[in-house]
């Protein structure tokens, strides 16, 4: 295990840089939000923010050497797409059946459609009608080790860039089933064409049982389709929507948990906040399925700088947001709801978002 420490001076430069305008934006901030973003010049357990532990080779930093982007060379990139006033609507466009058919489908991409306008503060994000895998008209495949149905993302990407609307910052395509890119992978999360503004993702893979033999999207039969015959994916199966499986939808759009994960992360990339290697930090590349659940939910100081910029919204009234996502289906009324949303994987991130709210709402006296 490795954990890595940066200097709170190599810290502060990666946060407001050297160069006296970029410093002198950075004054704008009122005392208590810089009060908050210097929270993370000194990372530790009992902070608000942590290092990064590496606990393998195969962990993302060791397998895929980067160069750090500090906020700096975020500002001055001359190629970063930054919403505007003709184009400020994040759409999500989901692909295939997603939960149960009905109406868990529909509350279930909901909930990512709110979280998602809670984390990117000050954006709109809308939903587009389902489309099948046959309205796409893209490749699929059986994979040759897990036996499930796969689908191609270029085919994907080049769909959605036809569906993209005119006042698109960006559209993300979201799908359970499982992606590959080209013949000779195994299988990919998720795919960007980040100045074009498209991705699509997976959570297929966030399933507990994804990896078990007993998996209910194994195909058990040495089935081969031919090309264009769609009819494979009818009643084919999709993982239920559980509070682990949103939380990691989440961080990559944090499965619940884990799509909104994967969702915020690859939406953060088309900012152009790339990967982060300051502080443990949900842009943190990951490799495998454990490296992601060991990721936050929201950004470090550093990356957080990189979104607020882009977007101008208030640190505090962003947390608020998030928060208020967290806690709105808690009442008793809601808690008889045929579908309630499972939010019990997010207690450890509401007790951190009290915390923020805490440094910046407390006035200095």
């Amino acid at each position: 295990m490795e954990v890595i420490q940066r200097s709170a001076d190599e810290l502060q430069t990666a946060l407001v840089s050297k160069r006296q305008d970029l410093v002198k934006l950075y004054s704008k901030y009122t005392n208590e939000e810089k009060r908050f973003l210097e929270e993370g010049l000194h990372p530790g357990p009992s902070h608000i923010f942590q290092a990064i532990t590496v606990l393998s080779d195969s962990d993302w930093i060791p397998a895929h050497p980067e160069k750090s982007q500090d906020f700096e060379s975020f500002y001055r990139d001359p190629n970063r797409m930054t919403p505007n006033a003709n184009h400020n609507t994040i759409y999500i466009q989901p692909i295939g059946s997603i939960g149960v058919a009905g109406f868990q489908t529909d509350q279930y991409v909901e909930w990512l459609r709110g979280y998602c306008q809670a984390f990117f503060y000050g954006l709109s994000v809308k939903l587009l009608p389902t489309v099948s895998v046959a309205d796409t008209g893209c490749a699929f495949r059986v994979n040759s080790n897990s036996h499930n149905l796969q689908i191609l993302t270029g085919d994907l990407l080049q769909f959605l860039g036809k569906q993209k609307p005119e006042d698109a910052f960006c559209i993300v395509g979201i799908t359970m089933i499982d992606l590959y890119p080209k013949d000779s992978w195994n299988f990919v999360f998720g795919q960007a064409s980040l100045n074009r503004g498209i991705g699509v993702f997976s959570f297929a893979r966030y399933d507990d049982n994804f990896y078990s033999r007993n998996y209910a999207g194994r195909l058990q039969t040495q089935l081969q389709p031919k090309p264009g015959h769609y009819s494979v994916f009818d009643g084919y199966y999709t993982p239920p929507i559980t509070s682990t499986l949103l939380l990691r939808s989440c961080k990559k759009l944090e499965t619940y948990n884990c799509c909104l994960q994967t969702m915020t992360h690859e939406i953060g990339h088309m900012f152009g906040i790339k990967h982060c290697q300051w502080l443990s930090c949900v842009m943190q590349g990951s490799n495998h399925l454990e490296e992601s659940d060991r990721r936050p939910l929201d950004f470090c100081p550093i990356c957080l700088r990189k979104l607020q910029v882009s977007i101008n919204f208030k640190i505090a009234e962003r947390y608020k947001a998030l928060l208020h996502w967290m806690e709105e289906d808690q009442s008793p009324a809601a808690a008889c709801s045929s579908v309630p949303k499972p939010t019990e994987a997010f207690q450890t991130s509401k007790l951190w978002l009290y915390r923020c709210l805490d440094v910046l709402l407390k006035q200095n006296g």
